[in-house]
């Protein structure tokens, strides 16, 4: 049940994906398009769109197959009977997920234009990725104790192997037993502090701020594309084990607040905002905010 989110984002990132490919190559004369006017088709038919000798929204389809597919192998402990497996989702999901959503949100600079579905796939794989790296982590630790104690790191890796002194998992719910049971174990490693979640906003804000306080040139490219970034760093560092990362927000901050003054199209509306809102948004990153659970040698990287 731990990976019924990861599935159902999947299957939700493939259709959307396979959508946006049949508008590319033909098959849909237009795309659904609600807020950006003639974004979408602008964003799907262009040069950076061309550059991939097939469809890129294709291969975002192809690639939401495998990771949907991939969710269903193996079972809550499969970190340690395939860490093969967990390798391999592991790098569908977290940095070719990365690729996609610096992909997506560089568009308002190199095309000049925002594709909601294309928001949409972002946002739905900035979702899977802080449910995935628990998993992540915990094969990580597996593997280093299996060759701390001797065992061939290829064999553990290829075959799975076993921990000394463990217990039976009374934990995980089954599928069987009360939904207010295993409906909380589906995110567990996952919190939602207050302070992330204002961050995000304040992103999003800054996504926005150019168009909602008339400014172009450098300032209004930075403020689309760092408050993408501050988003994106906000929604991974829901997951705990990646809550370290809330201090790349701290830079990000500075930077909001120094580039109005730096780059070119800033007017004063947008220096102030950039000053306020990077303020504000490294303000917000310095406490960690809530951990639930316990990760073994990770818990000293969770600062």
């Amino acid at each position: 049940m731990q990976r019924a989110p990861l599935i159902a984002l999947g299957f939700a990132g493939w259709f959307v994906s396979r959508y946006l490919a049949a508008v590319q190559l033909g098959y849909i004369p237009a795309a659904w398009e609600p807020f950006f006017g003639e974004g979408t088709r602008r964003v799907l038919h262009s040069e950076m769109s061309r550059a991939w000798p097939v469809s890129d929204a294709g291969l975002g389809a192809f690639s939401y197959t495998f990771e949907t597919l991939m969710g269903f192998m193996g079972g809550p402990a499969r970190w340690r009977t395939m860490p093969r497996m967990v390798l391999f989702f592991g790098i569908l999901v977290v940095p070719l997920g990365l690729v996609h959503i610096v992909l997506v949100i560089s568009q308002p600079v190199t095309v000049g234009y925002w594709c909601t579905l294309c928001l949409l796939a972002a946002f739905i794989m900035l979702c899977m990725i802080p449910l995935m790296l628990d998993e992540v982590v915990a094969m990580v630790q597996f593997m280093r104790y299996s060759v701390r104690k001797g065992e061939s790191f290829w064999t553990v890796f290829w075959r799975g192997g076993t921990m000394e002194g463990g217990s039976k998992n009374d934990r995980t719910p089954d599928f069987y037993e009360s939904p207010s049971r295993w409906l909380p174990s589906m995110v567990w490693g996952v919190t939602l502090p207050w302070t992330l979640l204002l961050s995000a906003a304040l992103g999003v804000w800054l996504m926005a701020a150019p168009d909602v306080l008339g400014y172009r040139g450098g300032a209004a490219s930075s403020d689309h594309l760092i408050g993408a970034l501050i988003v994106t760093v906000a929604g991974i560092d829901t997951a705990e084990v990646a809550r370290a990362g809330h201090f790349l927000n701290v830079l990000l901050g500075l930077w909001v607040a120094a580039a109005p003054f730096v780059l070119s199209g800033a007017t004063p509306a947008a220096r102030w905002n950039g000053i306020v809102a990077g303020v504000a948004v490294i303000l917000l990153s310095l406490p960690r905010g809530p951990v639930r659970e316990r990760y073994g040698g990770w818990d000293r990287f969770i600062a």
